[in-house]
């Protein structure tokens, strides 16, 4: 008897969860999707896989999808199904009365890096182009935004400057704010690899994650940090370099400005960043900061790999600037086993970065106020562009609440959820009066939508993805579109309604004209990477297959050399109290992936039905609770509700939970501050207090949140 699952044929596509980017084996029978297999050949994972990337397909056609556009006047009133065309009138028509009234920088756009590359750089272009103003952004914000910005500032790129495989020549791997096992699995099991080959592993992180401690590999230092500290940390593992001359002074004579370096020096070397200072505010050993910097330092190739838990502070920025200062001081850039390296949380949040959605910057990280720039983005474009950077996402928020920002395009995204402070994100869509919300399923967001447009997923589409390690590789349709059309046709089909002539026969025409704005993509193209199988930016005439290693001889800034940045310890404000005791923060886990639109409509809710809130046993013993008890988690900005599971992973003093989970409503109680360089929120610290409750009474929606800390009042 035949088997009615095996496969009849098979497309080679890319993951689209998180940073990694693994290279799969999309197999059909019939026309559905019926089995993803790891591809052999993929450069990214070498034909491994997570249980997320086994299950990346369920949700394709799951019958939540929504496969017919929608239209309303009011968000109090029911959906109406429509066609297309009446969808992309609508929508336009109400973007244009809403651009003549309130001006044309009263509508924005925010772009998804679970889309493509292509589709990215649509989104910035409709925003540009179309809406004539700059007001686009990305999930990035909320994420990466100060990688972009500390890394550029020290070392002149955004982006990791290794191949994942460098790792395997790696004598010191150092782990920041990032739990590879769960949030990267197969970028950790490679990490596991090299430290079961004899690599040393320093890890700093709040928690004791399987990272720190499992059967496969275990650290050999575990900073386990208090939430909001990186900073003095870093800077005091800085300041046992300096003071034991433990830097690489050949490397900075040589790449960097040795007065930079002096500067620099002086400030952390300061007896405020001494172990002895630090460790007690940090809750750390004094000694072991001394032991991370002199392994570290010594290597002699160490490698730096860190993630959220450095981006989402209120020092985000600064954060991110203090490795790049540690790797240029140890000399620790520009040849394997070595560099400074973000894992990025979703599959195309780097090429979210490099195309354009950002406020402040084209394609190519080149700035909107540069004429020479703009003027080549004209001729291309045909129309004559804004000169000034526009409104980040925060911003536009903001701008809604106060009654001047009235329209948002929002692809891919869901930010009642997964933006900071729910309460005043869903005040300020309340008080738009057009939000276009362009994707796969209704979500939080969606209640307060106007139009949506119904979206296709990484298998119904062609494209290309950037990882983490700078690598762009083929998004390749597996099936044809449930609702009719790919991402990018549906962003041409409204710039063409809103009355730009846009024009493509197909995604790799998007990739040529990125190519042809965007330096380091000079080279890309589908011909390309549908040959050699995928090509790491920059990829140029000097470099026609791409780069796996960068600042090799130069670092890509004007006088080509590194720089080191003063990174001066500043306390977030958001401060525990006797009201609020504990500090909040959170993360992912293994099974779900982000807000969990994807995973949760898979197998994958088997194994994490459910967030749940791990404390301490001495803080739960404290407050009456045991494990499994419901608690209501209460800070500042609002409460939700959680079950408590008791665990050694977080110290005393500390809680933490993951934000999968649409109900739990995490960002209900999460923090208004930000990065003080980018508006990354700072979702690593949150005040709290957790009190025990008889039973869920499934309180915790945004709606009955405290008000913003914001001077701008919501509105009714």
């Amino acid at each position: 008897m035949p088997n009615p699952l095996k496969p009849e044929k098979s497309v080679v596509t890319t993951c689209a969860y998180c940073g990694v980017g693994c290279g799969f084996k999309a197999e059909t029978r019939g026309g559905k999707i019926v089995r993803m297999t790891p591809w052999k050949e993929g450069k990214a994972n070498h034909g491994h896989s997570c249980i997320k990337g086994r299950f990346a397909y369920d949700y394709y056609d799951h019958p939540d999808r929504v496969r017919t556009p929608l239209i309303r006047a009011s968000i109090n009133d029911p959906w109406t199904p429509v066609s297309w065309e009446e969808a992309f009138s609508y929508a336009a028509n109400e973007f244009k009365r809403i651009q003549a009234a309130y001006g044309r920088g009263s509508i924005g756009a925010v772009s998804s890096s679970r889309c493509t590359n292509e589709e990215i750089f649509l989104v910035q272009k409709f925003a540009r182009a179309v809406l004539l103003n700059n007001n686009i952004d990305n999930c990035a914000r909320i994420c990466h935004s100060p990688t972009q910005f500390g890394l550029s500032a020290t070392v002149g790129w955004g982006a990791a400057s290794q191949h994942f495989d460098s790792i395997l020549q790696s004598d010191v791997i150092m782990v920041v704010g990032a739990n590879p096992t769960e949030g990267h699995p197969v970028f950790g099991s490679l990490m596991k690899r090299r430290i079961r080959q004899g690599a040393k592993l320093i890890v700093v992180d709040p928690r004791r994650t399987e990272t720190v401690k499992s059967a496969h590999c275990a650290a050999d230092i575990h900073l386990a940090i208090r939430p909001g500290t990186n900073v003095a940390i870093l800077d005091s593992i800085a300041h046992v370099v300096v003071r034991e001359k433990l830097y690489n002074e050949a490397f900075i004579r040589a790449r960097c400005e040795w007065s930079e370096f002096e500067n620099w020096a002086s400030l952390v070397g300061s007896d405020k960043y001494a172990p002895e200072v630090v460790g007690p505010l940090a809750g750390v050993a004094p000694e072991d900061i001394r032991a991370a910097a002199r392994l570290y330092a010594k290597g002699p190739k160490s490698a730096i790999y860190y993630g959220l838990g450095v981006t989402e502070h209120s020092q985000g920025s600064t954060g991110v600037m203090c490795l790049g200062n540690l790797a240029l001081a140890c000399g620790m850039l520009g040849r394997e086993g070595v560099g400074v390296n973000p894992l990025r949380g979703q599959g195309n949040v780097q090429g979210g970065s490099c195309l354009g959605s950002w406020p402040h910057v084209f394609s190519g990280y080149r700035f909107v106020t540069d004429d020479a720039v703009r003027s080549s983005f004209e001729a291309e474009w045909g129309v004559t562009l804004d000169a000034e950077p526009g409104l980040r996402l925060p911003n536009m928020l903001d701008a809604a609440v106060a009654g001047s920002f009235k329209g948002m395009y929002v692809m891919g995204e869901d930010p009642v959820q997964s933006d900071p402070n729910q309460h005043h994100v869903i005040a300020a869509m309340k008080n738009m009066e057009c939000v276009v919300l362009h994707d796969l399923f209704l979500n939080e967001t969606s209640k307060y939508a106007h139009v949506f447009f119904p979206g296709s997923s990484s298998l119904e589409k062609d494209g290309t993805f950037t990882n983490a390690e700078r690598r762009v590789s083929r998004v390749r349709k597996v099936v044809e579109p449930l609702a009719g059309y790919q991402d990018w046709e549906i962003t041409v089909k409204f710039m063409n309604a809103m009355g730009y002539p846009a024009s493509y026969s197909n995604p790799g025409e998007v990739l040529d004209e990125i190519a042809r704005l965007s330096p380091a993509y000079r080279g890309m193209s589908f011909d390309l990477i549908d040959r050699i199988g995928s090509a790491q930016w920059p990829c140029d005439e000097s470099a026609p297959e791409g780069t796996e290693v960068l600042h090799r001889e130069k670092f890509p800034r004007a006088n080509g050399r590194g720089t080191f940045m003063l990174t001066e310890y500043v306390p977030t404000a958001e401060r525990t109290s006797d009201q609020y005791p504990l500090l909040l923060t959170t993360g992912r886990i293994l099974s779900q992936y982000n807000v969990g639109t994807q995973t949760r409509r898979t197998p994958n809710s088997l194994w994490h039905p459910e967030d749940v809130l791990e404390i301490n046993a001495e803080d739960a013993a404290a407050r009456g609770v045991k494990d499994g008890d419901f608690v209501r988690v209460a800070s500042r900005f609002g409460e939700i509700e959680l079950r408590a599971r008791l665990s050694a992973r977080v110290n005393p003093g500390v809680v933490y939970t993951t934000f999968h989970h649409a109900k739990s409503k995490a960002n209900a109680v999460t923090s208004d501050l930000s990065d003080w360089a980018t508006n990354c929120p700072e979702y690593k610290v949150t005040a709290v207090d957790v009190v025990r409750i008889a039973a869920h009474s499934g309180a915790g929606a945004a709606e009955g949140a405290r008000p913003s800390t914001r001077e701008l009042e919501p509105a009714e």
